[in-house]
């Protein structure tokens, strides 16, 4: 099992939507969102299909592809 990529945010919660695009696990909000619609993101282990929905430092983020699984964890930015 690799290990996952932890990226910081600057608030205390970020959208599942842009912490897609952050993490560099959807190219655009568009594509952040046909992952999500079409299933194929889980968030700490469960399937997500609310685009918007609030993720807090520790959360693990799953995104399932054609090329197998990339996995990031949020984490708070300390600066």
């Amino acid at each position: 099992m690799d290990t996952p990529l932890e990226v910081p945010i600057r608030d205390d919660v970020i959208r599942l939507g842009q912490f897609l695009k952050l993490a560099g696990l959807a190219e655009s909000g568009n594509h952040a969102r046909d992952l999500v619609a079409d299933g194929d993101v889980r968030v700490d282990g469960e399937t997500e299909n609310r685009r918007g929905r609030q993720l807090r430092p520790g959360a693990r983020v799953t995104v399932v592809g054609p090329e197998g699984e990339e996995t990031a964890v949020v984490v708070q930015d300390d600066m």
